[in-house]
């Protein structure tokens, strides 16, 4: 059984044996990673120790202290927090052994090709088609020749894997006719354009993918199930959006504070009451997101990490707006409109004005709001189905 005495000790077995002063970092990382320390509720051998996922903060906390480099986790985001526990979960022992380490170490990037120009919001609509090639039959190998258009795709600019969906059978309705794959980014037909938001930055792209060719050994889950795979990668794609461990009076909440220390004539009557506020509702959420994360150590995340990355995108906007007004005319700079391609977002190192332009994205991103209140509605609250009247139609004979 390994506890937090037994995490400690094989931390400062991989210390004594690495020291971090004279180690090179992706030495340690591919250490660290060897010894089960990565993330250690994964099983062993695959980075993990079978352990309570509760008990990983003890590992940190260690390395931590010790000055241990770290595996970037904002640039590596999607990988970690999406693709992984889909491999994990859907891969085959092959696919877990090949992916998994590179993807956690940070030396290979990755990206999720799901939105589509049309089919964002309801996303089973989507059109991008795979198919066999010579039309051969489901488990027999071979490769698909994938054809379409990916959008709003964070990190494609620096990926190397996508998770990718696309549509297998057009003849059964939407949800069924869907298979998921891992989709190398450097194969020809694979191009990548940036998108420049309203930051100025390129940190989206989309992606136009023309006889893209995928060996079925890249396939997770079965054929027609990929609605189902997709599933995992998008409760714990809500979970890494919306429940974010962090400090009290941490992110944009502990900005917006300091902020309000630091500038005493600006204060007005107003603007604290709506602080103390937020302040209470960021409280509550990062509270919220620490009972979740409890939860997780019994299984998958369930819908009601919606609801987390719900309260997530509303508090950002709203602390935002309220950054930028309680700043005046400070709120309104903005150091550079250059067109950049980052490698992440940053929502504590920039300016006010970044803040509250990056933050829109919060309700789109990740499921929009209007798509996650349906959720909690229904798998939550157990509300009536909105009517859906396309449920069994085929896709093919969907009106686009």
């Amino acid at each position: 059984m390994t506890d937090a005495d037994d995490l400690r000790r094989r931390t400062a077995e991989l210390l004594a044996a690495h020291p971090p002063a004279i180690t090179g970092r992706l030495e340690f990382l591919r250490a660290r990673f060897d010894a089960g320390l990565a993330w250690v509720h994964f099983p062993r051998g695959l980075g993990g120790l079978d352990a309570p996922r509760s008990l990983q903060a003890v590992v940190d906390a260690e390395l931590e202290a010790a000055g241990a480099p770290g595996n970037d986790p904002g640039r590596i985001g999607i990988g970690l927090g999406m693709a992984a526990p889909t491999i994990l979960r859907f891969g085959a022992d092959e696919q877990k052994q090949r992916f998994l380490r590179p993807l956690w170490t940070g030396e290979e990037v990755w990206c999720q090709l799901f939105s589509e120009p049309g089919a964002g919001s309801d996303l089973a609509a989507l059109a991008t088609r795979a198919v066999r090639e010579d039309g051969g039959e489901a488990g027999s190998g071979g490769d698909w020749i994938v054809d379409g258009q990916k959008v709003w795709t964070s990190s494609a600019h620096l990926a190397r894997w996508a998770i990718l969906i696309a549509r297998t059978d057009p003849g059964v309705p939407k949800h069924r006719g869907i298979s998921y794959f891992v989709c190398d980014m450097t194969d020809p037909g694979v191009e990548v354009r940036p998108l420049r938001q309203i930051t100025g930055e390129a940190e989206f792209n989309e992606v136009f993918l023309t006889g893209v060719r995928i060996p079925d050994a890249h396939r997770l889950g079965a054929v027609g199930e990929g609605w189902k795979v997709a599933q995992t990668t998008l409760m714990n794609e809500r979970v890494a959006i919306g429940g974010a461990r962090m400090p009290r009076e941490g992110g944009m909440i502990g900005v917006a504070a300091a902020d309000w220390r630091a500038r005493p004539e600006l204060r007005t009557h107003d603007l604290h009451q709506r602080l103390l506020k937020l302040w209470v509702e960021a409280e509550v959420a990062r509270l919220t997101g620490e009972r979740l994360r409890q939860q997780m150590t019994k299984g998958q995340p369930g819908p009601e990490g919606s609801g987390m990355k719900l309260a997530f995108a509303r508090l950002a906007q709203e602390i935002s707006g309220w950054e930028v007004e309680f700043l005046a005319e400070d709120g309104l700079t903005y150091d550079d409109w250059t067109m950049r391609r980052p490698d992440g977002v940053d929502f504590t190192g920039r300016e006010a004005g970044y803040r509250y332009l990056r933050a829109k994205g919060n309700s789109i991103e990740g499921g929009t709001s209007e798509v996650l209140l349906n959720i909690v509605a229904e798998r939550v609250l157990g509300l009536p189905p909105e009517p859906r009247t396309d449920k069994d139609v085929a896709w093919k004979d969907l009106p686009r």
